[in-house]
């Protein structure tokens, strides 16, 4: 029989681009968010040297999130593993916008 499960996992090593925004929900839950820059590069065809740099927004819950506020610091190397998530809103204006987020499920710092 088919399984309607599908697979959302998505692991990041990068670095923190601002130290962790850490605050609580009305109902007491730390929540963190930040985020994590990468870098790629690469030797075109012709022969010329590229790289890009891509940022990643973070969120972390409960526990994590108080891990986040309380050893993860601006410039520090992380490894992020978690899911992709996509949340969406409406503006005073009426305008639709649109975040995608990896929500951490686990994090390490991988640098001082």
């Amino acid at each position: 029989m088919a399984s309607n499960r599908g697979l959302n996992k998505v692991m990041v090593i990068g670095w923190l681009e601002d130290d962790p925004e850490v605050r609580q929900t009305p109902s007491g839950r730390a929540v963190a968010s930040f985020s994590v820059a990468t870098s790629r590069a690469w030797t075109s065809s012709e022969g010329d040297r590229h790289e890009e740099k891509e940022w990643f927004n973070v969120v972390a819950w409960g526990m994590l999130a108080e891990l986040c506020k309380d050893q993860v610091l601006k410039g520090q190397q992380i490894y992020v593993e978690g899911r992709l998530q996509t949340r969406s809103w409406e503006d005073s204006l009426g305008r639709r916008h649109f975040r995608t987020e990896v929500v951490a499920q686990e994090l390490i710092v991988l640098s001082d």
